[in-house]
């Protein structure tokens, strides 16, 4: 008789023992941070090609020729192009560190030094992207409103397409960086949650 009530009481012992409720957070955690990754690529790639699609050829006033045509792209300006290594870096970046978040699915048992590596490489990235978002946004700014302490006159009002696609892509890279803070967050709570008590 005592051996029945074991046997029935031993699987739901099971399901709420400790390590089964370790691995399946485990796994949740992992998942959410596969998903996260993803996004971090689809932006970083969305805002790599809205930024390199911005180009608008427009008629501008040369004074001693009149009307001259001229074309606005995004390599004319320093800024953008370190704009697009950056998030083309964070792009390449999400791919390499979701396949190892795919690794560690089917792995759970994973190095504590590996996770360690990749949080202190999203802190970098993060770096990246904040950077290139806020420099980019400062000659946005620049080509919106114009600067006259520097006589630097706004070109919006001329290349209203090129600026609206620039404006565009800055927004996506802010969500990017938004998506890298989310994934520091994630790792250092998902190792906290290791550390024992």
């Amino acid at each position: 008789m005592a051996s029945s009530m074991t046997s029935t009481v031993a699987p739901s012992e099971y399901k709420n023992s400790p390590t089964r409720a370790t691995v399946t957070t485990s796994k949740q955690s992992a998942v959410v941070e596969v998903v996260l990754r993803v996004l971090l690529f689809l932006t970083s790639l969305t805002a790599v090609v809205v930024m390199v699609t911005s180009k608008q050829k427009e008629l501008v006033p040369f004074p001693p020729f009149g009307m001259v045509p001229n074309t606005s792209r995004f390599t004319d300006t320093p800024a953008f192009v370190y704009f697009v290594a950056a998030l083309s870096t964070a792009g390449l970046y999400s791919i390499i560190t979701t396949l190892l978040s795919i690794s560690v699915l089917s792995k759970p048992g994973y190095s504590k030094i590996l996770a360690f590596y990749i949080v202190a490489m999203d802190v970098v990235m993060l770096a990246i992207v904040a950077a290139a978002s806020g420099t980019a946004g400062g000659v946005a700014y620049i080509g919106l409103r114009g600067n006259s302490h520097s006589r630097w006159n706004k070109i919006c009002n001329i290349y209203d397409t090129f600026c609206q696609h620039t404006a565009g892509a800055i927004l996506v890279s802010l969500f990017a960086a938004t998506l890298l803070i989310l994934l520091i967050l994630h790792s250092v709570f998902t190792m906290n949650r290791k550390i024992p008590n």
